[in-house]
């Protein structure tokens, strides 16, 4: 009976049952199996409510939507252009830029392909980029900027693990640079291959554009600046759940008062606020739910001393570090296509987390590595999310986009080798920086 439960579970979640539905029910049916009273199902949602990093999540998560419904993309395409479009290839770096920030701010690669896709497609072809270029840029873009502050998955993966969200935030602009940088050098050479038209700089432009820009240009500043203060001047002045409100009133000033993209009530075409607040917490509404049944999956896993057993099977197989670190990473790149980030960070980490420690990986690099490969695997065929919500976006089939994100994909997975081995990359600006926290 209890493998037919099991079975049962499974079989409605390949057929798109809840994930909260699926974790819930195979918590009450292990807990029931080992004796154990379902409170302790209970006990782990009071635990959740009282992680003091908890508030960041809705609150970063609503700032994300202000800028997603708003014309933020616009403007910030606008910026990019002006100051980056000068360069060979310079359009294609635009793209990586716009993209990064966007989804830094979003947590969603789905949202930024939709979002700057139909603005930045038909620029790109009609500047004379190939097809397939722009296409797998676009797509391959759209989960850029995952890595940076202030990222809702880093966030929620710092709650999962049990790891500082503030080391976090800054091991990972190291990494996420570099995907900067490689998708950018990429860009430089197939502008010049293919002769593409450039954007004569026109200082007043970029002027202009900045200006226009500048109360989100400033966001980031805001929430770093805030959370770490100025190295060698001044300390951190708030803490992140006090970042976190500092930017969703802030974004909500500037893009209802200011900017007036959002309206306060439903009066035009013109999004309204209440409806974007809606939005944003039926998305923090499914994350907290998924997040409270799986804490209490995981409590059973660790009970039951499933990591332990993992472990002791693994080592069976693997005994160096650098060869559980090649599996971690075929294992994750897995995982990260065929799940969403939210649900794998909730379903996976506290696994891999135990596992990771005996083979000595520090704990804010695993953190990297995770979402790194994460990242990539929106990417990774057959079933990438960011495949086929391009197909979607774009009427391609997604065979095709296979082909166009190829090139991206193999130069990603450089950069992937090189944060998962160079250790130093996600951890030294995180030694640099520690003793000036307060």
């Amino acid at each position: 009976m209890s493998a037919l439960i099991v079975i049962g579970l499974v079989v409605l979640a390949v057929f798109g049952a809840p994930l909260f539905a699926v974790l819930g029910g195979m918590g009450i049916h292990n807990f029931s199996s080992a004796g154990t009273d379902l409170v302790v199902l209970s006990e782990e949602h009071y635990k959740l409510a009282t992680n003091p990093h908890l508030v960041t999540i809705p609150l970063f998560t609503l700032a994300g939507f202000l800028m997603a419904e708003s014309r933020a993309a616009d403007r910030l395409v606008r910026v990019s252009r002006a100051w980056l479009g000068w360069l060979p290839g310079g359009l294609g770096i635009v793209v990586v830029a716009s993209c990064a920030f966007f989804t830094t701010f979003t947590g969603a690669s789905g949202v930024t392909i939709i979002a700057l896709g139909g603005l930045l497609h038909p620029i790109l072809v009609k500047e004379r980029y190939p097809e397939n270029f722009s296409l797998g840029l676009i797509t391959s873009s759209g989960s850029i900027g995952l890595l940076f502050p202030p990222s809702l998955p880093i966030i929620l993966y710092g709650i999962v693990a049990g790891t500082s969200i503030d080391d976090l935030f800054v091991a990972g602009i190291g990494p996420g640079l570099l995907f900067l940088l490689v998708l950018g050098v990429y860009c430089l050479w197939v502008g010049r291959k293919q002769g593409v038209v450039n954007t004569p700089f026109d200082r007043k432009e970029a002027l202009v554009s900045m200006w226009a820009a500048k109360w989100e240009l400033l966001v980031p500043v805001v929430v770093i600046v805030g959370i770490y203060g100025v190295p060698g001047l001044t300390t951190g002045l708030v803490t992140i759940g006090e970042a976190s409100a500092i930017c969703a009133i802030y974004l909500l000033l500037i893009e209802v008062l200011v900017y007036k993209d959002i309206t306060l009530r439903k009066i035009d075409a013109r999004p309204d606020l209440p409806k974007v607040i809606r939005e944003s917490l039926v998305m923090v509404g499914a994350i907290m739910l998924i997040l409270g049944v799986a804490m209490g999956l995981t409590n059973y896993l660790i009970q039951e001393r499933v990591p332990m057993i993992l472990l002791d099977a693994i080592r069976g197989y693997i005994e160096s570090r650098f060869t559980f670190l090649i599996a971690l990473t075929i294992f994750l790149l897995v995982v990260g296509c065929i799940m969403d980030i939210f649900s794998a960070i909730i379903v996976v980490v506290p696994l891999i987390t135990p596992i990771s420690a005996e083979y000595g990986i520090h704990p804010v690099h695993l953190g990297i590595i995770f979402l790194a490969n994460l990242e990539i695997g929106y990417l990774t065929p057959p079933v990438g999310m960011n495949l086929f919500i391009s197909s979607l976006a774009f009427n391609k089939p997604v065979v095709a986009l296979y082909r166009m994100t190829l090139p991206f994909l193999l130069m990603m997975l450089g950069a992937l080798l090189v944060i998962t081995f160079y250790e130093d990359l996600s951890l030294s600006m995180v030694e640099w920086l520690r003793p000036r926290n307060p």
